[in-house]
Formats: structure tokens, C-alpha cells, sequence
């Protein structure tokens, strides 16, 4: 096959494999895929239609790997140059894992699968830029939380521990307990009230840590994970651009190419 041929081939592959129908279908596959997942977990189903589910299930895998093959035959080695091809590679090779065993483990990750919408669905994969955008930002609002924590876990310890051992007995323990009242999860009556029984002044410590922790950091978090999201929602997405049509790319092409020749054969010109 000579290289011109081929590479009309790979053409070909590659727009069959980035159409929309086929991203479509696709994300179809995926959806009916994640549904037999969850069909599987039922014994009385399984007893019944297990088969049928699971030869289904091997169809879908099927699917996958001819996807994933198109794409290598359409990207060559650029196919591991792209994180999301790399993720769905990952993903679907979990599923060749062994049964039995040690490896039996792993066949219990095959519901990852489900998260290849996140790398079929271009909001979604918008959504996890902005996540991953956002991460060095996010470092310095994890360190004030660590400090904070830090310190009101060993004040905890040290004001609330003897009385109450099983929640600030330790820093292990006051790390714990104050992440649970960080969320707000039974802060008052399951933990802060007892607490004020023998500590009456208690509230003193629980309401500014609550204040600082809850309603502050906790918001800065969601506040750079927004203006990130907001951030790259104004950049173009390359996967949505329309492409540019081929008889149209040619001709740019030899305009570019004649723009070239005729600047060329100016530099020549002897000047009078």
C-alpha cells in the first residue's frame, strides 16, 4: 500500500472516529453499558437474564475496543499524546483483567467505564479542565485549611479531651470531629451541646471555627472552582470548531503556496 494511499486511509478512519454520529453513538453505548453495570448487581436479575446481561456487557466492551483500535490506526503514536485517549485506554484495558484470584479485584473496576462520559461529553470534559485548572489555586486555600485545622485540633484536644475522649481524646480524633462539624453533620445536638454540658463556654470555640471554616474556606473553594469554570467557558473548545471543508483548505493552501512563488520571484528581480 503506498503512503499516499494510507494516509487517505487514516484520513478517513480519523473522520469517521471524531463525527458527531459516532461520538453519539458512542456516548449511547456508554450510558447502556453503565445500566448493565448496575443491572449485574442484582442476584435475583442475574439468576434469571445473567447471561443476557453479560453477553451484552461483551458487546459494549466489544464496541470499546474497536473504538479505541480505530483511533490508534487514525493517531498512531499522537493517540498517547492525548490525556483522555490515555484515561480510556486505561479504562477499558481493567476490563481484560483476570476473574479469579488477586486480579478478581479488579474486575469490580469495570464500572469506570461509566466515567468515559466524562470524556465523550465535551461539557463534562469542560467541567474536569476547569477542576484540574483550578488545582494550584487551590493549594493555598488547602494550606490556611490545614493550619486552621491543625491548630483547633490541638486546642481540642487539650480544652475538650479528658471529658470527652471519644471525640477530641487524640489530634486523630479532633481531626475527625471537626471535619464532621465542618459539614454542619449533627454539629449541635450530637456533638457541640453534650460538649457544652461540661464546658459551658464551649460554643465560644465551635461558632468562630464554624464561621472560619465552614462559610469562608469552604466558599473560597467553590469561588476559584467558579471563576475557572467561567475562565475557560470563554476560550473556544478545538473539539467543537467547525472544520474547515477540504476543496476550501486546498485552495488556501495553493494561494499560500503562489503568495510564496511570487515573493520569491520579486527577491530575484534585478531592481532598475
Amino acid at each position: 500500500m503506498t503512503p499516499e494511499l494510507t494516509q487517505t486511509w487514516t484520513e478517513k478512519i480519523r473522520h469517521f472516529v471524531e463525527a458527531q454520529k459516532t461520538q453519539n453513538f458512542i456516548i449511547g453505548v456508554i450510558i447502556f453499558n453503565a445500566i448493565l453495570l448496575g443491572l449485574e448487581t442484582n442476584h435475583n436479575l442475574m439468576a434469571t437474564w445473567g447471561s443476557l446481561l453479560i453477553f451484552f456487557d461483551r458487546i459494549c466492551l466489544a464496541i470499546f475496543v474497536l473504538e479505541l483500535g480505530l483511533k490508534l490506526l487514525a493517531y498512531h503514536t499522537h493517540f498517547f499524546k492525548d490525556g483522555w485517549n490515555v484515561f480510556d485506554f486505561l479504562v477499558i484495558a481493567i476490563a481484560f483483567a483476570p476473574g479469579a484470584g488477586a486480579w478478581s479485584v479488579l474486575r469490580s473496576l469495570r464500572v469506570l467505564r461509566v466515567l468515559r462520559l466524562l470524556s465523550a461529553v465535551p461539557t463534562l470534559r469542560k467541567v474536569v479542565a476547569a477542576l484540574l485548572h483550578a488545582i494550584p489555586g487551590l493549594f493555598g486555600v488547602m494550606a490556611i485549611m490545614a493550619i486552621l485545622f491543625y491548630t483547633a485540633a490541638v486546642l481540642a484536644t487539650q480544652l475538650f479531651g479528658e471529658a470527652h475522649p471519644a471525640w477530641f481524646g487524640s489530634i486523630g480524633h479532633s481531626f475527625y470531629t471537626l471535619f464532621q462539624i465542618m459539614t454542619l453533620e449533627s454539629w449541635s445536638m450530637g456533638i457541640v451541646r453534650p460538649v457544652m454540658e461540661t464546658h459551658p463556654w464551649a460554643w465560644a470555640f465551635f461558632v468562630p471555627f464554624i464561621i472560619i471554616a465552614t462559610f469562608t474556606i469552604l466558599n473560597l473553594f467553590l469561588g476559584i472552582i467558579v471563576s475557572t469554570i467561567q475562565e475557560l467557558s470563554l476560550l473556544p473548545d478545538p473539539l467543537l470548531a467547525p472544520e474547515i471543508p477540504e476543496d476550501v483548505s486546498k485552495t488556501l493552501e495553493n494561494i499560500e503556496k503562489n503568495l510564496k512563488e511570487l515573493k520569491a520571484s520579486l527577491e530575484k528581480k534585478p531592481s532598475l
